[in-house]
């Protein structure tokens, strides 16, 4: 088969459809499978930036990109000149060193995510060799046929061969937040030539989203081809940051400032002793290396991406990194309650006409709108469809009003015998709302106050029941009647309720109980009545403590919505954009949201909330706009995240806590060192040593466990904290490096390589050792810290300890210690993680009151 046109004309509507499909040597059966895989290897994928995966190498070097790297790289490459070959060496070998630990634990964590993502990549409904199936959309290519429906992101631009009923929202391209309706046809040669995609009432295009209907689709461009692929740059402006990655910045900050600071001390200093002034400089840039949380970004990386890499084990697929720690810190949860709260299996268990009778002619109605509706086809639809056949041979189709979400109601146009019927099925107060008459006992009545004031009361009967309801109604058209449109929809015979059962999920109350036990509060999101709505929350031991219906929430401006919600867990008969409007207001409240939706009408909500949370049977649209994907509709899954994202938080910190605690106080220390004494505290090379030492202990961090107390809240960055946490254990460590100062002073008399000696191995073993002391409010020995994290903290140590004895540490400036420094070591040791101890217990008593207050 001839290659494909590969720059297709750039108003692709315009041309004939049989040209088009001409030049992309196609046809309405689609491609087969060889032509489509070698249009794919020619085409590439159909990706708005289709990249080769990173290779590693450039990855790797991406890493000397830090600027303490560079500066540590040129003052190597300045002693070196210099002749200080010793100084050159062990600095690019620590260097080289730390950056491969750093990159290595990246690059693992970030392949192992990228496996994560693939899972969940969208799919589309191909025809390949005349049979449809499923196939990944990166993999299609220009000629392709696909299959759209309700609910479906548009693949790529192309033409549409067929349609029924065909709505699109094309916002994204155009603006416009009305769907469009698309048509399979050629448009007049002299039809609107300038008028752009607004006028391309032939084609779709890729990033818009069917609203309702069917189409067959030839698909004409792909990725960075495609419309959306032209504008791709500019739709790709960087979100606003994450509350998490806000937080790690600020915290970032706050070390850097420090650590200029400390720098520029140590440099007057030293000027003013008059000391060398390599020497001195890098003695400075090692200790900006030793202050600065180099390491963080990497725990960061490999703590969210175990937690991924968790999440998924539990069902949950992350899309977006940091909503794993986001999904931690949510402590209010909205949700709809079809699928979550309920089973989800939809049953029809009474059609009932306005009398409460049972009456087949309101089955019929129902059954004729929901065959031939070509719109949004919901679990309703599909229950009546299941509950019983109907025949429908001799009927046909004329037009339809597809559903929407703000009509909430679907009418369609049919004929049987010359004689056609408008049949409308949907909310029963909007329903009710355009009824002038009802029947019963196969004749028409008017619909006076007393009758509609028992036919609503027979729908609130059926809603404190359980049952969820739909309106049926109907009325008469003229025979040249042809075209169904919104005014049709008034003066309707109503006809009756369809009734359906969907019962309480049995996972459900436990899960409730669990999240609000977790400082969760619920707030169910529905389209559905307050009656069915409370009968639901009373089965599942839900109280409510307010409800607010969509008409209501329709009469309050933001800041009185704001505050109402407060107080409200249950928004009924809500539309899509109240949906955004309560939880933005709940956001301005100070809370953090987690929305779960899987619909059409979920997609504006999901990018409100601060976790958008979807399932892998959701439609495109909410898929696409979500941040994590759950395998399965169950809150017990969501719960095991919630805890999940606690812990990887819980994690973080606990690097965060070791930096401004021991770390920072042990180079705080020897800035002031520099002040005490003739000589350097420490030579450059030994504290990138005790550096790259301390970063290699605490690489196991995201593997830990963390302390129940800190699941059992919802849990979020506080600046106030990590500074007071730092002001309060920080100077611990600091006295117990100025006692050491005085033990390798006073009491063994040291030079200059002695105490360099005896300071390096203090300083490793108890920054390193007090991480066992820190990981936990409580007592140590009752909490176990992770194998690896063990065993990596005690084999650093003991590195420490007996480097100083081998001829490598002679090399580095060290020289055997006497036999009692060990001991004094030990008892120094000992007391500073007792000392420690009870300030951490002193610190969380008094913060523990202030945040209860």
């Amino acid at each position: 088969m001839p290659t494909p046109d590969r720059h297709p004309p750039e108003r692709l509507w315009q041309q004939p459809l049989a040209e088009l499909l001409a030049a992309l040597n196609t046809r309405p059966e689609g491609l087969d499978a060889a032509e489509a895989a070698a249009r794919l290897a020619r085409s590439g994928p159909n990706l708005l930036r289709a990249r080769a995966e990173r290779a590693w190498l450039p990855a790797f070097f991406a890493h000397f990109r830090n600027p303490l790297v560079l500066v540590l790289l040129a003052a190597s490459a300045i002693a070196g000149f210099l002749g200080d070959m010793r100084s050159f060496v062990v600095i690019g070998i620590i260097v080289l060193m730390s950056v491969t630990l750093d990159f290595a634990q990246e690059y693992r964590a970030g392949r192992a995510v990228d496996r994560l993502k693939r899972q969940i990549a969208l799919r589309a409904s191909v025809v390949r060799g005349g049979q449809a199936h499923e196939a990944a959309v990166a993999d299609l290519v220009p000629g392709d046929v696909v299959l759209l429906a309700a609910g479906d992101l548009v693949p790529a631009d192309g033409r549409v061969l067929e349609a029924r009923d065909l709505f699109v929202n094309q916002a994204l391209l155009t603006g416009e937040s009305y769907p469009v309706e698309k048509r399979a046809a050629d448009l007049e040669p002299d039809r609107d030539p300038d008028g752009g995609i607004a006028a391309a009432t032939n084609a779709v295009f890729m990033g818009t989203s069917i609203v309702s209907g069917s189409a067959r689709v030839v698909l004409v461009r792909t990725g960075s081809d495609t419309a959306l692929g032209q504008i791709a740059d500019t739709l790709a402006r960087r979100p606003p940051r994450t509350a998490f990655e806000r937080g790690t910045r600020d915290f970032g900050n706050l070390i850097l400032r420090l650590t200029l600071l400390l720098v520029l001390f140590v440099l007057l200093v030293n000027a003013l002793f008059q000391r060398p002034l390599l020497e001195s400089f890098l003695f400075a840039v090692a200790l900006a290396v030793g202050l600065t949380p180099e390491l963080l970004p990497m725990v960061v990386s490999v703590t969210l991406s175990q937690g991924a890499l968790r999440l998924a084990r539990n069902g949950v697929i992350v899309k977006r990194l940091s909503a794993v720690q986001d999904l931690g810190g949510i402590d209010v949860l909205c949700t709809d309650k079809t699928g979550t709260l309920t089973e989800g299996r939809i049953r029809l268990e009474r059609h009932v006409d306005a009398a409460g009778g049972d009456s087949d002619r309101v089955l019929e109605l129902a059954y004729l709108n929901s065959h031939f509706e070509t719109g949004i086809r919901s679990p309703l639809d599909d229950a009546i469809l299941a509950h019983r056949h109907v025949d429908v041979g001799s009927w046909r189709k004329i037009d339809e009003v597809p559903f929407d979400f703000e009509r909430r109601r679907v009418s369609v146009l049919l004929e049987q015998g010359g004689q056609r019927t408008l049949m409308v099925k949907g909310s029963p107060e909007d329903i009710l709302c355009l009824c002038t008459s009802y029947e019963a006992d196969g004749r028409q009545h008017p619909l006076d106050a007393a009758a509609r004031a028992r036919i609503q009361a027979l729908f609130e009967s059926l809603s404190r029941d359980g049952f969820r309801v739909l309106g049926i109604a109907w009325r008469s058209e003229p025979p040249e009647h042809d075209h169904a449109v919104l005014t049709d929809e008034a003066e309707l015979v109503f006809s009756g309720f369809a009734a359906f059962l969907d019962p309480p999920k049995a996972s459900a109350a436990p899960a409730l109980a669990a999240l609000a036990q977790d400082g969760i509060a619920l707030k169910i999101v529905s389209g559905d009545n307050e009656f069915v709505t409370r009968y639901i929350c009373a089965q599942l031991g839900v109280a409510v403590s307010g409800v607010l219906t969509g008409g209501e929430i329709a009469q309050l401006d933001d800041p009185a919505l704001q505050a109402r919600v407060q107080g409200t867990n249950l928004f009924c008969r809500i539309t899509p954009a109240q949906k955004t409007r309560i939880l933005a207001a709940l956001r301005a409240r100070g809370h953090v949201v987690g929305f779960l939706g899987d619909g059409i009408n979920d997609a504006p909500a999901l990018h409100t909330a601060d976790v958008g949370i979807s399932v892998d049977g959701a439609v495109d649209v909410a898929k696409e706009a979500a941040d994590l994907i759950m395998l399965e509709h169950d809150l017990q899954v969501l719960h095991a995240g919630v805890r999940e994202g606690r812990r990887t938080f819980g994690n973080v910190t606990k690097y965060i806590m070791m930096g401004t605690s021991s770390n920072f106080g042990n180079m705080f220390s020897m800035a002031g060192a520099t002040l005490l004494l003739p000589f350097l505290p420490m030579l450059p090379i030994q504290i990138l040593l005790n550096n790259f030492l301390y970063d290699l202990s605490e690489i196991a961090i995201p593997l830990d466990s963390v302390d129940e107390t800190d699941l059992a809240s919802p849990r979020t960055w506080d600046m106030h904290f990590i500074r007071n946490f730092m002001l309060t254990l920080g100077p611990v460590s600091s006295v117990f490096d100025f006692l050491t100062f005085y033990v390798m002073l006073g009491v063994f008399h040291a030079g200059e390589a002695l105490f360099h000696t005896g300071w390096f191995v203090e300083s490793v073993v108890t920054q390193v050792l007090v991480i066992f002391v820190i990981r936990t409010r409580g007592n140590p020995f009752a909490s176990r810290p992770h194998p690896a994290l063990a065993a990596l903290s005690l084999l650093v140590v003991a590195v420490a300890i007996a480097l100083p004895l081998t001829p490598l540490g002679a090399q580095l400036g060290f020289v055997p210690p006497p036999a009692a420094f060990y001991i004094v070591l030990a008892g120094i040791a000992a007391v500073y993680l007792l000392s420690v101890h009870a300030m951490k217990r002193v610190f969380y008593r008094r913060w523990d009151a202030r945040t209860a207050r």
